[in-house]
């Protein structure tokens, strides 16, 4: 039979499993009547993360690490969008990392703290590179709803692109606003 830190640990797993299921509220309000999961977001936020590390000259798997874990409090606190948190008064996301790893290993609680404290207060060149990853990616979604013809994302687009801090992610964010999300396919085309 299991231990609790196993139980405590293979719980936070379990939990983890929710951000599959739970979805990006705030593009509803621009009417995306399906959108994304949290787990989707930050699977390409992580991705986005490691390539921008690798521009940047940061440490791409450090980067990487802190986008997949970055939104892992929504399964407590929901995601709830930028207009919500004007009313609302949340734990910090510190706080919510601390109740769901309280029963996982002590490395597991130790690790996963750490990486969440660094990605919420750090100033790191990791840290830099990771909350650009976060908000290339909601521009890139925003680009992709925009072509599946939701035309309200532009507050998206733009609050997202003036968030940008690395030259990188600039670049990035210019080449993804001026093509077409199909674009890639043109590789394996010629």
């Amino acid at each position: 039979m299991a231990d609790d830190q196993s139980r405590g640990t293979a719980g936070f797993l379990f939990e983890m499993g929710m951000l599959k299921r739970a979805k990006r509220s705030g593009w509803w309000i621009v009417g995306v009547k399906d959108p994304e999961t949290i787990a989707e977001h930050s699977f390409r936020t992580a991705i986005i993360g490691s390539v921008l590390a690798m521009m940047e000259g940061a440490d791409p798997a450090k980067v990487a690490l802190m986008c997949v874990f970055h939104d892992t409090q929504e399964t407590r606190v929901s995601d709830i969008p930028r207009i919500g948190r004007r009313y609302l008064q949340a734990a910090t996301n510190e706080a919510v990392t601390a109740d769901q790893v309280s029963a996982a290993h002590p490395a597991v609680t130790a690790g996963v703290q750490r990486i969440v404290k660094e990605y919420e207060t750090g100033d790191s060149p990791e840290v830099i590179v990771a909350h650009d990853a976060d908000k290339l990616e909601c521009l890139i979604q925003a680009v992709e709803y925009r072509e599946q013809g939701h035309q309200n994302v532009q507050n998206w687009i733009d609050t997202s692109l003036a968030s940008l801090k690395t030259a990188s992610a600039k670049e990035l964010a210019e080449a993804a606003l001026n093509m077409p999300s199909l674009e890639w396919q043109q590789t394996y085309l010629r």
